[in-house]
């Protein structure tokens, strides 16, 4: 009896001093490694990806956000405001508690199917939109134009970037809508867009958020 007694407490007290070392090298010591590397050597990555201007913070390289005007009464979608520069479309918004002047995009895809009725006449509303909202004096917008990034949503609703070929069917727009000359506005396209990653990973992309940041710098100078 007292052997076994003798060797339950020793096998508690081999489970207990692992148990003690595990949460120190598991819950105290790896964590604090890992964010001091990140904050060391990935400060911005690990802040979250943060974009200032005027310095505010003003979203992230990684979240997309819309360009809507105020919601008018008997509105259940505000329309967009087409000064800016539209991102991809999302499948719904949502208000961040903590920043209530920053509008989330919604994460999640339709999950519906290539064949899906209303998937494809959501797609078709979407691209009659495009064209009319892009097409202005002396620049029309031709269905052939019209991305495959224009009208669909990313599969997370996130997708901070577009295409540069969606930014440029929309830079006689923006320039007409802020009195800009075109050549301003595609030289500004042209400076932010994002080839492939190491030459091959992706796509080229344009960050939509660091996009309208430099439009509105360029309408005020």
């Amino acid at each position: 009896m007292n052997t076994s007694v003798g060797n339950t407490a020793r096998l508690l007290g081999a489970g207990l001093r692992a148990l003690l070392v595990l949460t120190l090298v598991c819950g105290v010591i790896y964590p604090l490694a890992v964010m001091g590397i990140g904050q060391g050597l990935f400060n911005h990555q690990a802040n979250g990806s943060e974009i200032t201007s005027n310095g505010k913070v003003v979203g992230s390289e990684l979240i997309g956000q819309r360009y809507d005007l105020p919601l008018k009464k008997g509105e259940e979608t505000p329309a967009p405001d087409l000064k800016w520069f539209q991102p991809r479309p999302s499948n719904g918004l949502g208000t961040n508690t903590v920043n209530t002047q920053y509008r989330l995009i919604l994460s999640g895809a339709t999950n519906r199917a290539g064949d899906n009725e209303e998937l494809i006449q959501w797609v078709k509303d979407a691209k009659a939109a495009v064209i009319k909202d892009n097409s202005v004096d002396g620049y029309k917008v031709k269905p052939s134009d019209v991305p495959p990034d224009a009208v669909t949503s990313s599969g997370s609703g996130l997708d901070p970037a577009i295409s540069p070929e969606y930014a440029d069917i929309q830079v006689h727009r923006v320039a007409e809508l802020n009195n800009l000359d075109v050549a301003q506005v595609q030289k500004l396209v042209n400076d932010h867009t994002d080839g492939r990653i190491l030459g091959f990973i992706g796509e080229p992309r344009v960050n939509v958020l660091e996009l309208n940041i430099a439009l509105k710098a360029l309408e005020k100078g």
